[in-house]
């Protein structure tokens, strides 16, 4: 009934007429700084989307159109023009006309119904807007005012379908770009009906702890930078924003800090890439929240466990709700449209070397290797029978995890967490319980992972897996009970294992690019039901003279 009334309200709409002027009526400035790399890279007709790589290019005579091309989330970034802050970033009168030759080979194409889909026209939306002195300010009379048309028309179309469809971001970007359009058209009553629907869309994006709904770190950045615009534009407007959104902004920029590494990057759960620490500073300036990072977000479902100069971070949470119809376009509309099946994973670093990650993410590659990266089997956790912990879906999860207990526990220091998961109780009739424990010297992390039994049932062979970063050099010791493992800053690490069999094996690693790596896999056979295991420092010997210290 839903879909009915806002295709309803969308048909109303477009049949009143809308004054488009021949400017914006506002000057914007997009807030964020682009990638001069990728920019290269659109210049040589290659455009790179969370590191899948397709071709972008005006259309030749034979009338190819590589928008039409890739995955639902590469087609999206495509049509969703934020590649324009890359461009931007080159800064050269080539990168300006290569964005306006795109820009006027896409308003060329046949209507994709991706494209038309609000969060993706939202996003296009504020990337015409806060690009318009670099993209459209000097261009000819008729490019100028096709682009406004055309942003009249997607703007009319969005605000009719508030409130968004999506349960996930894109519902907060097509909000925005509503709201842009807006004040650009000079539409009160679009900007009012934007406002109006934001209170609601807070409370349905965040939870109270300020994490994301979608319980990714990158979407939590992305997110943060949402709120940061909107709050920008009700300023511009001279409208007092509502009283929730600087609240959840400040419970979103400590949440934020709770999800980084001391290498200033962002731990890898659920879609998540390298994003470059500058960024993530400038994000968490422009809040203008000073909170500190908490220990613990219990509504979303993250640990954090400091000691000294030792950090783990632990996923706790169940997934998100999903849902099984796509939107026209193939784009997901749950809120689990990137979540990965690691339940019970855990990243940890030292200082500012990795040690202890996972694989990464490919979120706008095709199917297989989107989902290679999203298996169980390429967190740092259990891996019951080769079997995911979640069943991966094109639209999000089917089968998932449905609750996930969490207890933690601090003393002079120490601390301990325990946590279980019912991922694999319905198929296996077994819970995966995990417990971890780090001193309070930061120099010692035991695990323990256990598979408790819910009926009477055969115990099927499992392994934990430890991905590492590709910077850790790691060696099986003689007894092969354990694994030395050097860091970048030559300080030396022991894993050790009872209760299943150690082994060194490949691995990848995929948070900027694809890098080699390896990763410690204890195996353990049928019949058994826990792995006990602990990551303690060691002194190594210094490298051998011309041995890479690394």
């Amino acid at each position: 009934m839903e879909g009915l009334l806002r295709g309803a309200r969308r048909i109303l709409a477009n049949l009143k007429p809308i004054r488009v002027p021949d400017s914006p009526a506002r000057a914007f400035r997009d807030l964020w700084p682009g990638d001069a790399a990728r920019g290269a890279r659109l210049l040589r007709g290659e455009f790179e989307v969370l590191g899948t790589v397709r071709p972008l290019r005006p259309a030749e005579a034979d009338g190819a159109q590589d928008w039409a091309a890739g995955s639902p989330t590469w087609r999206a970034a495509a049509h969703g023009f934020g590649w324009l802050r890359d461009l931007r970033a080159l800064g050269t009168d080539a990168a300006r006309l290569r964005g306006r030759a795109l820009t006027a080979d896409w308003l060329a194409l046949r209507d994709d119904a991706l494209s038309e889909a609000p969060e993706v026209a939202g996003a296009r939306i504020s990337a015409w807007l806060g690009h318009w002195d670099f993209l459209a300010a000097t261009a000819e009379d008729g490019l100028r005012r096709q682009l406004m048309q055309r942003m009249a028309q997607d703007a009319r179309n969005v605000v009719a379908s508030l409130p968004a469809e999506a349960a996930h971001r894109g519902a907060l970007v097509a909000l925005k770009g509503g709201m842009a359009a807006a004040v650009a058209l000079e539409e009160e009553t679009w900007f009012a009906r934007c406002v109006r629907f934001l209170p609601q869309e807070l409370e349905r994006q965040f939870h109270p702890d300020g994490g994301h709904v979608e319980r990714s770190p990158a979407q939590l950045l992305a997110a943060v930078q949402d709120l940061i615009e909107i709050r920008n534009l009700l300023h511009g407007a001279g409208v007092d924003a509502p009283t929730l959104l600087p609240v959840v902004l400040d419970r979103a920029a400590p949440a934020l800090r709770l999800m980084r590494h001391a290498d200033g990057g962002l731990a890898l759960f659920n879609g998540t890439r390298e994003e470059p620490p500058a960024m993530l500073d400038l994000v968490l300036t422009q809040s203008q929240s000073r909170g500190r990072a908490p220990a613990a977000l219990p509504d979303t479902g993250f640990h954090r466990l400091a000691a000294s100069r030792t950090l783990v971070l632990v996923d706790c949470g169940a997934p998100p709700a999903g849902r099984r119809e796509a939107a026209p376009g193939g784009l997901p509309r749950g809120a689990d449209r990137f979540s990965h099946a690691g339940t019970l994973s855990f990243e940890m670093s030292v200082g500012r070397d990795r040690l202890i990650v996972n694989c990464g993410a490919a979120p706008a590659a095709e199917g297989e290797w989107r989902d290679a990266l999203r298996a169980t089997a390429a967190h740092s956790t259990l891996v019951l029978a080769d079997t995911n912990s979640s069943e991966l879906r094109p639209e999000g999860l089917g089968r998932r995890v449905d609750s996930v207990e969490a207890d933690r526990q601090e003393s002079n220091g120490a601390q301990w967490l325990e946590a279980a998961h019912d991922g694999w109780v319905k198929q296996f009739g077994l819970r995966h319980r995990r417990r971890l424990y780090l001193s309070e010297s930061g120099d010692d992390l035991r695990g323990e992972d256990v598979l408790e039994p819910e009926r009477e049932v055969q115990v099927p062979g499992f392994a934990v897996r430890f991905h590492l970063h590709p910077t850790v050099v790691a060696s099986l010791q003689q007894d092969e009970a354990g694994v030395l493992l050097r860091l970048p800053s030559g300080v030396g690490w022991r894993l050790r294992a009872k209760g299943a069999r150690v082994a060194i094996e490949e691995s990848i690693h995929l948070a900027a690019e694809p890098r080699r790596s390896q990763q410690v896999a204890l195996h353990a056979e049928a019949g058994a039901t826990s792995v006990q295991w602990a990551i303690s420092r060691v002194s190594l010997p210094a490298p051998a003279s011309g041995e890479p210290a690394e």
